[in-house]
């Protein structure tokens, strides 16, 4: 291990005097590469450092338990001993997981889509519950979210909601919630009291950036139309909708949701890259998913992958198994603790697979 990091830290000083080049700074393209390669690495050349430290530590204090005769001494130096010895067996584990190779998408920024499934206008209400659960988590990582495309529900909620968003790492935190999410409870039009049953879906992309997709003018249609729903005035008065059509594939992406046309434009393009982008990288999410099944629902959309049960107040995660009885907080944006331990799966996978 000692070998592989002390290799990390000669790259990451490598990169930093890369990165100090002019001829660097002057590729646009390859300084920001290189700008997060460096930080990438960072935290685990912080890690090594530490680590050396405590290894150096320990041969210290077997040489003071090897030749000091005083014994209210040697009590402290094996206190300490114990201290290092746990400090060292803990931060190889954390190294390890570190060590793991990160999939390049997971810095990205992200799309999300949130759809209506069966169940009817109760499906549309859950809809609109993942769209503020999804919300609030965004505001509490710091996030960005501009909503790109809507469609509201006949009695609130949403039948469909595209979301737009950007900030640290919002892919590998987002990516887990890609399924069918369940919500079992009473609809506020059921008079008998009954339990239903009712589904959205989830999808989450990563953005793709303009060098990811290469987009050519001539096989892009774009028609534009009057917004429609809430937006005041220029609502069904200006052609600021956007409606662009991928000929080559038939991948359609619209855009009404801000009064400039030239802003849906760009949103729309970016909607449109991302889902041309995706089909591409769906095939290294199927090779993905066949090794690891905390990812099944990133591979497979239709997999039913949470299940909210409003009589018992519970939430299960069937990838994991994992059930967590605070289910106001989760749908109140508290979903950390599920995205953090689907990841504490996925890396177990992933170190077990290394192994074999």
């Amino acid at each position: 291990m000692l070998d592989k990091l002390q290799a990390i830290k000669v790259r990451w000083e490598s990169i930093r005097e890369e990165m100090n080049d002019p001829a660097a700074m002057a590729d646009m393209k390859k300084y920001i590469k290189l700008n997060k390669d460096y930080k990438e690495l960072e935290p685990i050349v912080d890690a090594y450092e530490v680590y050396k430290d405590v290894l150096g530590n320990i041969e210290s204090t077997k040489e003071i338990l090897k030749n000091e005769k005083d014994e209210e001494f040697r009590t402290m130096a094996k206190e300490e001993m114990n201290e290092l010895v746990e400090k060292r067996d803990t931060m190889e584990e954390e190294i390890r997981i570190m060590l793991i190779p990160a999939d390049p998408q997971d810095s990205k920024n992200a799309i999300l889509e949130i759809r209506a499934g069966t169940g009817g206008d109760e499906a549309s209400i859950f809809a609109g519950d993942l769209y503020r659960m999804y919300l609030k988590y965004c505001e509490t990582k710091k996030w960005k979210v501009e909503i790109v495309e809507e469609t509201e529900g006949t009695v609130g909620g949403f039948k469909e909601v595209i979301l737009n968003v950007s900030g640290q790492n919002v892919y590998g935190q987002l990516k887990y919630e890609s399924g069918v999410h369940r919500v079992q409870r009473v609809p506020k039009t059921e008079t008998q009291g009954r339990v239903h049953t009712s589904a959205a879906s989830v999808v989450v992309l990563p953005e793709a950036e303009e060098f990811d997709v290469e987009l050519k003018e001539a096989d892009i249609k774009k028609d534009t139309f009057c917004s429609s729903g809430p937006g005041g005035q220029s609502v069904n008065t200006t052609y600021s909708a956007v409606r662009l059509t991928h000929i080559p594939t038939g991948i359609v992406a619209t855009c009404q949701d801000q009064k400039s046309q030239i802003k849906n434009l760009a949103k729309a393009m970016t909607v449109l890259r991302t889902r041309i982008y995706e089909l591409e990288y769906k095939k290294y999410l199927d090779e993905v998913t066949s090794k690891r099944k905390t990812m099944v629902s990133t591979g497979d959309r239709s997999a039913k992958i949470r299940t909210y049960n409003w009589p018992q107040g519970r939430v299960t995660d069937h990838r994991i198994g994992l059930t967590l009885y605070n289910l106001p907080n989760i749908i109140d944006g508290d979903i950390q603790e599920l995205i953090d331990k689907l990841q504490l799966a996925e890396n177990a996978e992933r170190l077990k697979a290394d192994v074999e």
